[in-house]
């Protein structure tokens, strides 16, 4: 490739980017009842559990991270879960089970009513994704999809989704990432406003 060859690919994914930014404004409601929810049940004692595969694992680490650390304030850390890191027990629930299983398991053992599930997912059919967020609502749990409009199983499986107006991962996934950092920010807020003073 030549370095205007190089550039014109840089510049259409540059372009596609702030295609699909723009259009986000239109899930700018879902984020917001996302961001409500989270603090309404953190406020109850609530804890956030979160998944995905791949880099929507990543994603949902980083949920937590922003959630236990902190995103820019500081304030008390947040109860959050990413149901990804233990190799141990994803890999015995795949082994012993089905890999279709390993979130569905551990949210059947884990999640209470008063918690929030939140499933990353850029297909929105994956079926690990899909089952996971299917038991959170069969627990009474409040279950929430990052989705997009390539597929529409996970958004019909959750109580809210956020769902962005794509189809090629990488656009999906910095999406994703938009989202939950704007979720975070209003989180963080509400804690820091609510944290008692030393």
């Amino acid at each position: 490739m030549t370095q205007l060859q190089v550039d014109g690919v840089i510049a259409d994914q540059l372009d596609q980017h702030v295609e699909i930014t723009s259009a986000m404004r239109d899930q700018l409601p879902a984020v917001q009842a996302v961001a409500d929810e989270l603090i309404r049940r953190l406020a109850q004692g609530g804890v956030l559990y979160t998944y995905g595969n791949g880099g929507s694992a990543a994603d949902a680490q980083h949920l937590v991270g922003e959630l236990i650390g902190r995103y820019l304030r500081e304030r008390r850390p947040l109860p959050a879960v990413a149901l990804i890191g233990d190799a141990a027990v994803v890999s015995c629930i795949a082994n012993d089970y089905s890999y279709d299983d390993v979130f569905a398991r551990q949210v059947n053992a884990l999640v209470r009513p008063a918690d929030i599930v939140v499933g990353f997912s850029t297909s929105g059919t994956s079926p690990t994704v899909v089952k996971g967020l299917a038991a959170a609502r069969a627990k009474g749990a409040c279950s929430v999809a990052f989705t997009s409009t390539r597929g529409r199983d996970l958004a019909e499986a959750a109580d809210l989704a956020v769902v962005v107006p794509a189809v090629e991962t990488a656009r999906i996934q910095e999406m994703h990432l938009l989202a939950l950092h704007l979720i975070s920010e209003l989180v963080d807020r509400w804690a820091a406003d609510t944290d008692s003073p030393s």
